[in-house]
């Protein structure tokens, strides 16, 4: 399966693929990942590209537990020059990690390629129109909540049956929508109990019956931290290095990291170890 942006460059999967995250903000959960200037994200792009990043993941809105939003203007501020400046330097596909549809279109005339929206299109439907308009893949993630109270008591009867009905709703009015170019990310830690996060990991396989690519974002996420001995995110690698082994055997498509170099290196060798692939 390929995916095409207009401006033809492709997403081709088939093996497991390493997203990078750069954060242009200042409150992230990971201190590590914070760019707080142009130059600094380009810089960083420049060493995750270098690692092996397939794809660039640019985010100017932290959206960790509890965080208020920041106004769309600031927002657009922070990724658009960043979008554009990596743009100049390669053709590695480039994602927008917003929920706005005024920042998705912006980013895309900057030269994204990916529109990365955490709340399935419910905090702004316009989102839809602007991915349909330029044909561009659509990251659609499952969230209970917002950002601000995701965490305030989550509840499910089944996690994994309760995303799925989720998602089969929602593909459908996507491609209603003329949105085909779609990957699911049941969305680590927005809105899920630490039990719900490892389910999610232990019945991966059951998203695969949608029959569309998908994302896994559980880089130095808290239910990792939970499970290490309650360490903070900058002890969390380990941890993420085991789920990144992991999707890779479960036949994930894409691993969301901040560390790119280390998670590439554990995928080369689980290829290696289930396919015999260099």
């Amino acid at each position: 399966m390929v995916y095409t942006t207009p401006w033809n460059r492709k997403i081709e999967f088939g093996r497991t693929m390493v997203m990078g995250i750069i954060n242009v903000t200042p409150d992230s959960f990971f201190a590590d990942s914070r760019k707080q200037s142009v130059l600094e994200a380009v810089e960083t792009a420049k060493k995750m590209i270098e690692e092996g990043a397939d794809i660039i993941d640019v985010g100017g809105m932290s959206t960790r537990p509890g965080s208020d939003p920041v106004d769309e203007e600031e927002e657009l501020n922070r990724v658009i020059p960043v979008i554009r400046a990596i743009r100049s330097i390669t053709d590695v596909p480039i994602s927008v990690d917003t929920y706005r549809w005024r920042v998705a279109l912006k980013a895309l005339e900057a030269g994204a390629d990916v529109v990365n929206d955490i709340s399935g299109y419910q905090f702004e439907p316009d989102i839809v129109r602007v991915v349909s308009e330029n044909n561009v893949p659509y990251v659609l993630m499952h969230i209970k909540g917002t950002p601000k109270t995701m965490q305030e008591n989550p509840h499910y009867e089944d996690v994994v049956k309760e995303i799925k009905e989720y998602f089969t709703e929602k593909i459908e009015y996507l491609k209603e929508k003329g949105v085909n170019q779609i990957v699911l990310d049941p969305g680590i830690g927005f809105g899920k109990r630490y039990e719900d996060n490892l389910e999610i990991l232990r019945r991966i396989d059951e998203f695969k019956e949608l029959k569309l690519p998908i994302l896994i974002g559980a880089s130095r996420k808290s239910f990792i931290g939970i499970t290490l001995g309650n360490v903070p995110p900058e002890e969390r690698l380990e941890g993420t290095l085991a789920v990144t082994a992991y999707c890779t055997m479960k036949g994930v498509d894409i691993i969301r990291v901040h560390d790119v170099l280390p998670n590439k290196r554990v995928i080369r060798m689980m290829e290696a170890i289930l396919w015999q692939r260099l």
